[in-house]
């Protein structure tokens, strides 16, 4: 029975990831910066561990208590809306440290195992943003994007040792909100200046044309986990397939 190790698995995507992984009687090993039960069903083959992708000693603790494991699932991640001018450097660092520098540190720490075992699959969890990007989004874009570039070119340095590398690109999900774990008040990142800007784009994230569930990411997540072709992209949900096709 194989084991995945996901991360950010409170809500959202990460949650609804976990299910899907057990459905399939997979272990699971469901990770969060405040664990919280009653999330997930009950099962022996779930264990609830907290992790923090931003510092180091709560990434060992992790991979340690985990044990071995055949798939990691990089899925944390935070975000912000803003104007650039607008976001303090000290949110713009908190966000790569998450969704950048968490995903590379959490892949460096179980790559090891994997090498040695010549099996393994790690999936990066990034955003439909990355192909199409999106005004007021841009500090959250960079550090996706940044995933994209990472995840491609890791595919190539893993490939001889038989460790497959994914990425899944999520399309817009209203329930996942780019201000999700976010500190910063809207007022604060939108200033007078982009206000007649601001609004239609807002307007559009509340209302958006399609909309992708979070069961649509945990699938392409599940397909990405057990593709054993050279794919690299997922592309999840209705608008994220019309943007860009099966690739």
């Amino acid at each position: 029975m194989k084991t995945v190790l996901i991360t950010g698995c409170s809500s959202g995507y990460g949650l609804e990831t976990a299910r899907r992984f057990l459905t399939q009687n997979w272990n699971v090993i469901a990770t969060m910066r405040s664990p919280r039960s009653g999330i997930l069903p009950e099962s022996d083959r779930l264990r609830i561990l907290p992790l923090d992708v931003t510092r180091a000693e709560s990434i060992t603790a992790a991979l340690e208590e985990a044990g071995p494991i055949d798939a990691l699932v990089n899925n944390a991640g935070i975000g912000v809306i803003g104007a650039l001018e607008a976001t303090p450097m000290s949110k713009t660092r908190e966000v790569f440290e998450t969704n950048t520098f968490g995903v590379i540190a959490m892949t460096q720490a179980v790559t090891p195992q994997f090498r040695a075992r010549k099996a393994g699959v790690i999936v990066n969890v990034t955003s439909s943003v990355t192909l199409a990007p999106m005004p007021l989004a841009s500090v959250y874009t960079a550090s996706k994007m940044a995933i994209e570039g990472f995840t491609a070119s890791l595919e190539h340095e893993l490939r001889a040792f038989n460790v497959r590398v994914k990425l899944v690109e999520p399309g817009y999900g209203p329930t996942t909100r780019f201000s999700q774990n976010s500190d910063i008040r809207l007022e604060d990142v939108i200033p007078e200046p982009y206000a007649a800007f601001a609004k239609p784009v807002l307007a559009a994230f509340a209302q958006p044309e399609m909309v992708t569930t979070e069961a649509e990411v945990a699938d392409a997540v599940w397909r990405a986990a057990n593709d054993e072709t050279g794919r690299l992209r997922f592309p999840a949900g209705a608008d994220a397939v019309a943007l860009f096709g099966q690739r």
